[in-house]
């Protein structure tokens, strides 16, 4: 921290917009690709929204494994699937370490992280949350009971407050944030959509830079009682694509089956786990209500 109390940026690292610069709110980019213009560079660290491949900011993905920037390191809660979300910049060795909570489905993350070729340091779900949001709020560290006494404790500080020992966790400021959300105006006021609000409001305020997609960019600015994210963390933000929304894992009955009664036994009537997307409810015009 400054001697002011704000967070230090590093020379190299872009700077953020603020009101004086950017008056009426302005934040809009016509794409993914254009929002990320000038803000990437290799070896720079890059917090991703998103859980599994809910909430995830696809098209900023994307953009990004297409700039080419490469030596990443990147805080997500767990890295995709194999060929989906933030997979594609492992498929691409874009990618040397990562911050993460667990493999998931992940094959080929798993298999570089066995092979040595990646470096990894797993958080528990809750630490991790805990320290974007710390990183977020200019809180530089804190102590925590979970982890003491196992891998994760190792090498950190430890500490013992009324009788109860406790890891000292550092507060996580990436030079840049991807973000997904569901509708957003110009001011760049942000609500999410069930499941895929995640860790997308905590990766949103611990980006030195932030970059938004939003489904659904409003012609209005946003009641100020429903704004989760507010527009002082948003720097850039640009419309999502529509697109097939890719499912990880689906589990579902059949028609008609009441309640707690045994789901049909896979490759039957619609059960079990699906390998395939699931088609995206239609994108309403800006401005519209889902």
């Amino acid at each position: 921290m400054t001697t002011d109390g704000t967070r230090p940026v590093s020379d190299d690292a872009p700077a953020r917009r603020d009101a004086t610069s950017d008056p009426q709110g302005a934040k809009g980019y016509p794409d993914a690709a254009t929002a990320l213009d000038g803000l990437l560079r290799d070896g720079m660290t890059i917090a991703v929204g998103g859980f599994g491949l809910c909430g995830i900011p696809a098209d900023l993905i994307e953009a990004v494994r297409d700039s080419g920037v490469r030596g990443l390191t990147v805080v997500s809660n767990n890295m995709g699937v194999d060929g989906k979300g933030l997979g594609l910049l492992l498929e691409s060795d874009q990618v040397d370490k990562v911050l993460s909570s667990y493999v998931g489905e992940n094959k080929l993350f798993a298999q570089r992280y066995l092979d040595g070729d990646l470096e990894v340091e797993f958080v528990p779900q809750g630490t991790l949350a805990e320290r974007l949001r710390a990183g977020g709020a200019g809180i530089p560290a804190f102590y925590t009971a979970t982890g003491v006494g196992t891998p994760v404790a190792e090498g950190k500080p430890v500490e013992e407050f009324d009788g109860r020992r406790y890891v000292l966790e550092r507060g996580i400021v990436a030079d840049l944030a991807l973000v997904h959300a569901h509708r957003a105006d110009a001011y760049g006021n942000l609500t999410y959509r069930f499941t895929a609000r995640n860790f997308n409001p905590l990766v949103a305020t611990a980006g030195r830079v932030t970059v938004v997609e939003a489904e659904i960019l409003a012609d209005e600015p946003l009641d100020p009682d429903v704004v989760v994210t507010p527009g002082i963390f948003v720097d850039r933000l640009a419309p999502a694509r529509p697109r097939v929304k890719d499912i990880e894992q689906r589990t579902v009955r059949s028609r008609g089956a009441a309640p707690g009664a045994a789901a049909p036994a896979a490759g039957g009537d619609g059960a079990g786990p699906s390998t395939g997307a699931e088609a995206a409810a239609p994108v309403p015009a800006a401005g519209k209500e889902a």
